[in-house]
């Protein structure tokens, strides 16, 4: 039960729109609430089935309610990540049911708050974590993945933040111990894990970083890592050209046969982690093969062979951490660690571009392209392209998806990213 009444909440959202730069909406309007006799509606993205973009749409949903150690954010950002793309193909252990609304990371205001929620006022600039449920104008998630956020960050960037700095730091500090004069490669060097480790090895001294990313990505991203390798050339040969030894750390969200490719060039006492396995994802709907694939790739690991080479395998899988192990309270820590250094001007996220929820589909092709270059962010006020918004739109009531005609889906011509 939320602890304040209508007329506090009301209150809440003209601010919230005032500091938008809008008047408070009256009846229905194109964002914002609507009420429905009684019951409040939102915006929402909603993944009716797993399997392709045709499966995602923007319908309106009941506006949910803080529930005891809750928090109900007005959601002005969420950030957009590989493992969405992952969820909507179903890609992923034990997946949910659907339909559901996708997305583990958003930032607004705060709108209301549960019983026994302390630390938090109406008003307050937050980022979150959510357990799903963030791709949408309105949300309510446990007060312990919460955290207020600077005066001088904005929405976007606060949507950013939290799954690419926290994964980075956690992997870099946590798991390998990043030290000074260490050697650091990461893959999709230009992706927003990958610009997050980056810019946290800058703040050790003398840190090499080897990058993997695509050509057409180098120049934007030259600055940022101490050797820029093409992902698609022999990066192994390329890395022991500069470093005979190899490197310390290697950090991989692709898996497959690069996880081999990891382990030959680790130095004695250096340490593997794998944080993802995009390497499965190749079309736009699961596919058995990529799976089988990825998996035969993948070098079985022989405990004697790590234990004379002295060599370290992980894994690190930060919503597991969150959601599954209790580990909050350390990821608060970090987090106050990275808002630390944020505000120090020592890191700051990198957004590639902004989408409007209708524009969905469209940001998750760019995702999927590895078009990008730093974060994608889905902004709840930004009007849609009329062209991309027309074929993600719910206009049922109910709610229920439109399929396209058999076929379609899989055939048709994307129209290209505008930036």
């Amino acid at each position: 039960m939320a602890k304040e009444g209508v007329e506090k909440a009301e209150e809440t959202e003209q601010m919230i729109e005032k500091e938008a730069g809008k008047e408070p909406a009256e009846g229905g309007g194109g964002g914002g609430s609507h009420r429905l006799g009684d019951a409040q509606e939102m915006r929402a993205v909603v993944l009716a089935g797993f399997g392709g973009l045709n499966k995602l749409r923007v319908t309106r949903k009941a506006m949910p309610e803080p529930q005891d150690g809750e928090l109900k954010i007005r959601v002005k950002a969420c950030g957009l990540n590989f493992i969405d793309l992952m969820v909507r193909q179903g890609n992923i252990d034990n997946p949910p049911k659907t339909p559901l609304v996708p997305g583990f990371e958003c930032s607004g205001i705060v709108e209301a708050l549960g019983d026994s929620v302390k630390g938090f006022e109406i008003g307050d600039r937050v980022m979150a974590f959510v357990n799903y449920n963030a791709w949408a104008e309105v949300v309510c998630t446990p007060v312990e993945f919460v955290y207020k956020i600077p005066e001088d960050m904005s929405f976007s960037e606060a949507a950013a933040f939290p799954m690419n700095f926290v994964t980075a730091y956690m992997m870099l500090f946590e798991v390998a111990n990043l030290r000074e004069g260490m050697s650091v490669l990461i893959h999709s060097a230009g992706g927003g894990v990958g610009q997050a480790v980056a810019q946290l090895c800058s703040t050790v001294p003398s840190v090499t970083v080897f990058g993997t990313a695509s050509t057409f990505k180098h120049e934007a991203i030259k600055d940022s890592v101490t050797h820029l390798l093409d992902r698609n050339a022999d990066y192994v040969q390329d890395v022991k050209r500069i470093s005979a030894e190899g490197v310390d750390i290697v950090l991989d969200c692709l898996c497959g046969d690069n996880t081999g490719k990891g382990l030959s060039l680790l130095k004695p006492l250096g340490t593997y982690i794998l944080y993802g396995s995009s390497n499965m994802v190749t079309g736009e709907t699961k596919s058995f093969f990529s799976f089988a694939k990825s998996w035969w790739q993948v070098e079985k690991v022989n405990p004697i062979k790590l234990y004379e080479e002295n060599k370290v395998i992980a894994g690190f899988s930060l919503l597991n951490l969150l959601f599954k192990q209790g580990r909050a309270g350390l990821i608060r820590g970090v987090v106050d660690k990275l808002i630390a250094l944020y505000n120090q001007k020592k890191i700051k996220p990198v957004v590639d571009s902004l989408w409007a929820l209708e524009e969905v589909k469209e940001a998750m092709q760019r995702i999927h392209d590895r078009g990008n270059i730093g974060k994608l962010i889905l902004d709840v006020e930004k009007t849609p392209t009329p062209l991309m918004a027309n074929d993600s739109t719910e206009t049922s009531e109910a709610g229920e998806e439109e399929e396209d005609h058999e076929g379609d889906s899989e055939n048709k011509e994307r129209m290209p990213f505008i930036q």
